[in-house]
């Protein structure tokens, strides 16, 4: 990812005495750079476009147990989504972020179904049982758009971290009446810049700085722009959106609580409702907060 000296500046590692595993990490990336810079940029890269497919919780069959399950093909393979309430009278599209899937969304996808919405779920490319095993963020995005372009008319989205920086970074295309505007957009605990989640990586991996440059490199020559221009601090204020709504929490330990406050700052009319205490993934299920989107969809 490209690292600009005008990037917003990442925090320090969370580990201060870091795993065996990220140790294991870092002498492997330092003795591959020492061999060859390709070589440590292959497998960086690699880690970095591998999301895990986590052991499925206990409470994630009843999450989908009231879902119609269908797949839409996409030239990298099948992408599986979810639907609640197939009557609804509008259609609200649920984007989950990095090694989560479509069964985060169970709290959320019930409540707006009772509310009379048409609830949509995917599984993002690599992700749940979706096909795949790598993803960068625009095939994230192109798995999003492949899901939308089956669904008609959206009048609302809601996104979870890299699936907000997905959707609204990339960004996603929804066909709308009325000059294509997005009537409803909802966002939990997104990155503000894609930069700055490079950098929490490379510093992580304590990865050279030529391994980091090539990988900025490489999405130059991969995408035809920098990977800033993904970024919500960027994006976000134009955006085809009616209103648009964004948590984040001051003890999110995976995206920075400034970053909001940048987005927030970046995006007039931008509705930001900071919470305290949920994190970076209880925002998804606590019950005052799904409370607040249901209504702001209505």
């Amino acid at each position: 990812m490209t690292i600009p000296a005008s990037a917003p500046s990442a925090p320090a590692s969370r580990y201060p005495s870091p795993p065996a595993a990220v140790r294991l990490l870092r002498l492997k990336f330092r003795v591959l750079a020492t061999v060859s810079t390709e070589w440590a940029f292959a497998e960086a890269w690699k880690l970095f476009t591998s999301p895990r497919r986590l052991p499925e919780k206990k409470w994630e069959p009843a999450a989908l147990a009231d879902a119609h399950r269908f797949e839409v093909a996409t030239p990298r393979g099948q992408v599986v989504a979810y639907e609640w309430n197939p009557t609804g009278s509008r259609t609200v599209l649920l984007v989950h972020g990095w090694e989560h899937r479509a069964s985060f969304w169970g709290y959320l996808a019930r409540e707006l179904a009772a509310a009379g919405f048409r609830v949509v779920a995917l599984d993002a490319p690599a992700h749940g049982a979706s096909a795949g095993t790598r993803v960068t963020l625009p095939a994230y995005a192109r798995g999003v758009q492949a899901v939308a372009d089956t669904l008609g008319e959206v009048y609302g989205v809601v996104a979870h971290s890299l699936g907000g920086a997905a959707t609204a970074g990339v960004p996603v295309r929804f066909n709308q009446p009325q000059g294509g505007v997005l009537p409803r957009l909802v966002l939990l605990a997104v990155p503000g810049s894609t930069t700055a989640v490079a950098q929490r990586f490379a510093q992580l991996l304590q990865l050279p700085r030529a391994v980091v440059e090539r990988m900025s490199r490489y999405v130059r020559e991969q995408h035809g722009r920098e990977a800033e221009s993904f970024s919500l601090i960027h994006t976000g204020r134009t955006l085809p959106v009616g209103r648009a709504l964004l948590f984040h929490d001051h003890d999110d330990a995976s995206i920075p609580f400034a970053e909001a406050k940048e987005i927030a700052a970046s995006w007039p009319g931008l509705d930001f409702r900071p919470t305290t205490g949920l994190g970076h993934n209880k925002i998804m299920r606590d019950p005052a907060v799904i409370r607040q989107v249901v209504e702001f969809l209505k």
